[in-house]
């Protein structure tokens, strides 16, 4: 120890160590003779070597022999839970149990992932489904348009991923698991398995003889024990009887005679006791022998499971992971081919074509009259004979923006809404209003599906307007109404569009 305080607890060490060891006085016991000479030589190595405080009080006899043990227990003292001691060996039995419970663990681990593979699928498929609707009727068009929708074919095709990873972690791991657990585990009818029975049979057959050879050394050292306690106990009235007057000569013989016998009783039951003990050390490499050829095979039958359950998780590994699939690859090139070939440029193009100053323009010209062609609507007409059709509803547009206000404009819009084209100098009473600059509403309310009558075109009619149906001769239609006033009946395509068409330019089916 360096500085003065150091000094001063090397000068004091022994009056600390009785200080802190006193206590442990009254519960201290008397110790085997094996152990009192193991700590014998352990205070007989420390005499040429370094040792601590507690130890240096001990070796100035400041502390017990007994109390040093509770201070500084031997090695020994350890071996009490040993694999080797009678009984110890149920863990291992145990372990056997276990293993079936683990794999229980891992069928329902399997189980709970399998569920979330199908919850999240189905979530992929429902969100799929209705943006894809969303997004075709909204006003995005073109390459983008085509761009966008892709996104809902990756999450068609990842959810069907996902669909096969449930599929494969119930139909492959889970069965692999419960296949394997029936096949290595066996109960039997009175509880338990038969492999734990056999292990626990085949440890207590092993231990049976060296458990008897333990129970009598158990025995001799008690009764060896005991006579020592004895010896000293009449070594101890003898020699104070000497120091007493009272004690006559004949009851001296006679504790003198007690310590003879209690010699001869020490000197006996030590025999016994060590022939018991070398019986024992001798029967010991065979007990062994035979415990270990026991839980060798309980380590076979555990490194069957540990294997199968480390190839099973590989397994599910290898189910769970879709960035080693060529599918789930595939589904995100083509995700990344489809948004790149969006072209600004051509969707632009595509909108003057169709929407723009690029749109086919039939320019007024002079036309000689011919009593032979059927009657021309004039457009003013039509705005007369619409006069009596209700072709929008402003409570229903607000209503429906109301409704669908939380999903973003894509889901309030309606690509095949008309726009009035009618043009008017009159400021005020401007039809083009404010409700369908954003979108405004169909003309035609939506009628159910299965209501109208089927009719066929006669002849080829180019819709005119925006709100007039086009079709070729022999075309197929729905009629939704009566003809008007005018000769007008409004109808709907077969791919979903509204409109107006001349009721003489088709026949009933």
């Amino acid at each position: 120890m360096q500085g003065p305080g150091g000094d001063w607890l090397a000068k004091n060490a022994s009056l600390i160590c009785v200080l802190i060891f006193t206590p442990l006085l009254p519960i201290c016991c008397d110790l085997p003779a094996n152990v009192q000479s193991e700590r014998r030589t352990q205070q007989a190595s420390l005499a040429a070597g370094s040792y601590t405080v507690g130890e240096a009080a001990s070796r100035q006899g400041l502390l017990p022999d007994r109390c040093w043990d509770l201070a500084f227990p031997p090695a020994s003292h350890g071996l009490h839970c040993h694999f080797s001691k009678v009984g110890n060996y149920k863990r291992t039995v145990k372990r056997i149990d276990d293993g079936h419970r683990l794999c229980n663990d891992l069928m329902n681990c399997v189980h709970e992932r399998a569920k979330i593979e199908k919850a999240y699928a189905q979530q992929l498929t429902d969100w799929s489904k209705r943006w894809r609707q969303l997004i075709e009727k909204g006003p995005q068009y073109g390459s983008l348009e085509r761009a966008w929708g892709a996104m809902m074919t990756e999450a068609d095709k990842v959810s069907e991923l996902h669909q096969d990873v449930k599929n494969s972690l119930l139909n492959e791991d889970f069965e692999k698991v419960k296949n394997w657990q029936k096949d290595a585990y066996h109960k039997q009818i009175m509880g338990g398995f038969k492999e734990a029975r056999e292990a626990d049979d085949g440890f207590r057959k092993a231990q049976k003889p060296w458990a008897k050879k333990m129970k009598e050394v158990e025995t001799a050292k008690k009764a060896y024990h005991l006579a020592c306690k004895e010896e000293k106990l009449a070594m101890t009235r003898e020699a104070n009887s000497k120091a007493e007057q009272s004690i006559t000569a004949d009851q001296q013989k006679k504790l003198q005679d007690k310590v003879e016998k209690c010699k001869q009783d020490v000197q006996k039951t030590q025999e016994k006791y060590e022939k018991v003990l070398e019986e024992l050390n001798k029967c010991t490499p065979q007990y062994m022998e035979s415990m270990e050829q026991v839980f060798d095979q309980c380590q076979q039958f555990e490194e069957k499971r540990l294997i199968f359950l480390k190839e099973v998780l590989l397994d599910i590994k290898r189910h769970l992971n879709l960035a080693e699939s060529s599918s789930y690859t595939n589904v995100y090139r083509e995700l990344e081919q489809t948004i790149r070939v969006a072209d600004a440029q051509e969707d632009l193009r595509w909108f003057r074509s169709t929407s723009g100053p690029g749109m086919p323009m039939n320019w007024p010209q002079f036309e000689e009259w011919n009593p032979d062609l059927s009657h021309t609507i004039t457009r003013r007409e039509k705005i007369k004979k619409n006069e009596g059709v209700t072709l929008t509803n402003a409570t229903a547009v607000g209503e429906s923006a109301a409704v669908a206000g939380d999903r973003g404009s894509v889901s309030s819009y309606d690509r095949s809404q008309p726009y009035t084209t009618e043009w008017s100098d009159d400021e005020g009473g401007n039809s083009f209003s404010a409700s369908e600059a954003n979108g405004g509403a169909n003309p035609f309310e939506e009628e159910p599906a299965g209501k109208g009558m089927r009719v066929r075109a006669l002849y080829d009619y180019d819709g005119q307007e925006q709100d007039e149906l086009s079709f070729k001769a022999g075309d197929e239609l729905t009629k939704l109404g009566e003809e008007d006033e005018q000769g007008w009946c409004k109808g709907r395509l077969d791919n979903g569009q509204l409109g107006l068409y001349p009721a003489n330019y088709v026949e009933s089916i």
